[in-house]
């Protein structure tokens, strides 16, 4: 007879060996090596990285109220897609990027790293950066609405006042901050554009100045210094105060800084004047402006071209001093157009939105 058993196999147990104390090292090293690599791409970057911002139609509505709306003259609600553009801007005084972000932006072509200190003066706070941005902006719309209604024959006067002096100034001892400008050689300054060409027809001889001071008339001689461009300057900052004959408002939150001017004087054109100045095509743009409609350049003009043609652009008014940042940045399906002054981005506008073709406008 068979019995059934159970059987086990043996096998003798393999001598413990002891931990070799270099792995636990070696664990360890690891370990911290990982959390200082993770920290060290989430320490904050002395970068600041612009991208596209969003896009602004100014003879359109934002949230349902129009851009431009004028009050006590005639308008005409236009047509069409008059863009101004905007470049998103992180870090600097309104908390810094970390390493990672910086290196994410250095691998994509649509953005740009900058170091901070070349964009922000060292101490800015981000109340000092938002107060300035807020009075460029004021100051970039004032200036449109004269542009414009200069464009349009339209009277408006402008006082022009010392804001401040440029350093080491032609004129430092001779005006003062709140000087109110009247007359340069016995003729009447107009705006910044009278002060300009009487300095340039002078050649830089001194130039006799009717001020008023503290509420009293002064004459003064102040001899202009020549800038690096070749300029003959008072080596002041001038600020304006205008009188116009109706009020033109404009509605834009959250947007700061000047370079919507060019842009804001096309849309308060187009918004005086019967028809479309469009022809109902997409126009998009960048650029500040002053008074006497002379167009400047801006910073971030490369990620302004990719906003305004992911926008659906189909042209792109881009202020003259910029075209060396154009050249090679420019999207697909996207026409430049460079622009010195106010009437030539109305020349443009109007030949493009009645059908003409670019050939015969001035590009980058």
């Amino acid at each position: 007879m068979t019995q059934s058993g159970h059987f086990e196999t043996y096998s003798p147990e393999e001598p413990t060996r002891p931990r070799d104390p270099r792995f636990r090292a070696m664990a360890v090293s690891g370990s911290l090596a990982v959390v200082l690599c993770a920290a060290a791409v989430l320490l904050p970057s002395p970068y600041v990285i612009e991208s596209p911002g969003p896009t602004f139609n100014t003879i359109g509505a934002v949230n349902g109220t129009p851009l431009i709306t004028v009050e006590g003259r005639e308008s005409f609600p236009p047509e069409g897609e008059l863009d101004l553009t905007t470049v998103f801007v992180s870090g600097g005084p309104n908390g810094r990027v970390n390493v990672l972000d910086t290196f994410r932006a250095w691998a994509n072509p649509n953005e740009n790293v900058l170091p901070e200190q070349l964009v922000y003066p060292e101490g800015t706070t981000s109340s000092q950066l938002e107060e300035q941005n807020a009075v460029a902006m004021t100051s970039s719309q004032e200036s449109a609405i004269a542009a414009a209604l200069l464009h349009e024959d339209i009277d408006f006067t402008e006082e022009l006042s010392v804001a401040g002096l440029a350093a080491d100034s032609a004129s430092e001892g001779i005006l003062e901050e709140g000087d109110v400008l009247l007359t340069i050689d016995g003729a009447e300054i107009e705006n910044i554009e009278t002060l300009r060409s009487r300095l340039a027809d002078a050649g830089g001889a001194p130039a006799d100045l009717s001020i008023i001071r503290d509420g009293a008339p002064v004459d003064v001689t102040v001899t202009p210094a020549r800038s690096e461009d070749g300029d003959y300057q008072l080596g002041i900052l001038l600020a304006s105060t205008f009188d116009f004959p109706f009020e033109v408002t404009i509605k834009l939150d959250d947007v700061g800084g000047p370079s919507a001017g060019t842009m804001f004087a096309l849309g308060i054109i187009d918004t005086l004047t019967e028809g479309d100045l469009t022809g109902g095509r997409h126009f998009a743009g960048t650029g500040t402006i002053d008074s006497a409609g002379v167009v400047g350049p801006i910073g971030g003009i490369a990620q302004k071209l990719v906003g305004a043609r992911s926008a659906g652009a189909e042209f792109f008014l881009a202020p003259a001093e910029n075209c060396d940042e154009v050249v090679g940045n420019i999207p697909d399906g996207l026409t430049v157009v460079k622009v010195e002054t106010l009437d030539q981005a109305v020349d443009a506008v109007e030949t493009l939105g009645a059908g003409g073709g670019s050939a015969g406008l001035p590009a980058c």
